[in-house]
């Protein structure tokens, strides 16, 4: 963290010829559990980690926006007035580019001000300097997107004094994602990134927006959750994240309930007559996935992280075989963990490709990683990047 904050303020300083006002940062996220459940308002259990994005942020005398990032290893930059933000989001000029993510940011909390009355709106605001640097994978599944967003909204939210409160920028990074950068995502990513505190989980109940802090306790426990990123990226703005979610609405509407949430597994063999197989087999994921988490929150309250391996190994089998997101080099990692020490593992995130976590008793740790670089190399599959990680303190000012 204090490299990135010093290359992110010299940063700052080369492109843009003064200093920042202040430095602030978001974390990434792992889920521990509850995938494909948040936009079904569902249980979700994700925990923010110690891989970060660091903005500095500069006032300017003027209304534009000017953006630079360092964190794709050669330098990108973007220019645009506030004025502009919504006739680009119309006319989808930034399709793929990251710079969507802050532009994003600013567009919804203009959004955000408009819809709250009393006349305000960006255009009485003053413009910004930029600059984002991350150390957070991309393509991973640990939410870099959201660690963007929640460090720009809480820079933004700070610069411009609009006393918007962390629930609410939550909701501000969801907007942002959905209707300016187009990803369907729910909001457990930006909720986790902003709430996220150390050595807990955040459980959030996607239907109220209500959390609550569920201790870990990791390391009392000899425990460590180790990410086994396989290298192979994904996108949620592409159309397997959104056939899924489609899925899960029909299943909603041909068993009469507003959202999957609104069904159990006693529902089940109701369901397994209504629908066909495929919509069904989706509706299981959703519906089993929500039951997982409400247990591990129960286990880890009642007996430790040690007493949640077998509901993150059924997790897996259920985005595999039902839900149909992993890849092999995602069941793969999770095998090799399985048959090297982990007490349970998974794949993470909107899946497609990105990272599996595995719970892992810290002397073991060594061994799964040699086994799944030499299980990789053996399959023909790229290396994988594998790194421990600590849950964090959410989205803050550093400096």
């Amino acid at each position: 963290m204090t490299d990135l904050r010093d290359d992110v303020r010299e940063a700052f300083a080369d492109r843009f010829g003064h200093k920042p006002l202040g430095i602030w940062s978001a974390p990434g996220r792992v889920n521990l559990i509850g995938e494909h459940t948040d936009y079904n308002l569902g249980f979700v259990l994700p925990l923010a980690i110690d891989r970060r994005t660091v903005v500095a942020a500069g006032v300017r005398d003027d209304g534009v926006l000017r953006v630079g990032s360092t964190f794709a290893g050669d330098e990108l930059f973007t220019e645009i007035t506030i004025a502009e933000l919504d006739d680009l989001r119309t006319r989808g000029e930034l399709d793929g580019d990251w710079s969507q993510y802050p532009l994003g940011v600013a567009w919804a909390l203009g959004e955000a001000l408009a819809e709250g009355g009393g006349g305000a709106d960006l255009l009485a605001v003053p413009g910004l300097d930029l600059m984002i640097d991350s150390n957070v994978p991309v393509g991973a599944g640990l939410s870099s997107s959201a660690a963007i967003e929640c460090a720009v909204a809480v820079a933004l939210n700070e610069l411009w004094r609009l006393g918007v409160t962390s629930a609410d920028l939550a909701r501000v990074g969801q907007r942002a994602e959905n209707d300016f950068v187009g990803a369907p995502t729910g909001i457990m990513d930006q909720t986790a990134s902003l709430l996220g505190q150390r050595d807990a989980a955040v459980f959030l109940d996607c239907r109220s927006l209500q959390t609550q802090i569920v201790p870990l306790g990791l390391a009392d426990a000899g425990l460590e959750l180790l990410v086994i990123d396989t290298g192979v990226t994904h996108a949620h703005e592409t159309g397997g994240y959104a056939e899924r979610r489609a899925s899960c609405e029909r299943a909603a509407a041909l068993m009469g309930v507003d959202s999957l949430r609104d069904l159990t597994v006693d529902d089940l063999d109701e369901a397994v007559h209504k629908l066909s197989d495929l919509t069904f087999r989706r509706m299981r994921h959703v519906i089993t996935e929500n039951q997982r988490v409400l247990d591990v929150v129960a286990a880890l309250r009642s007996d430790g992280p040690a007493a949640i391996g077998d509901y993150l190994d059924a997790s897996h089998r259920s985005m595999r075989d039902d839900f149909e997101i992993s890849t092999p080099e995602l069941d793969l990692a999770v095998e090799i963990a399985q048959a090297n020490g982990a007490l349970g593992a998974r794949m993470t995130g909107g899946g497609f490709g990105g990272a599996a976590i595995a719970l892992v008793p810290s002397e073991e740790v060594s061994r799964v990683q040699v086994a799944v670089d030499g299980g990789f190399a053996e399959h023909g599959f790229g290396q994988p990047e594998t790194f421990t990680v600590a849950a964090s303190d959410g989205a803050t000012r550093d400096a």
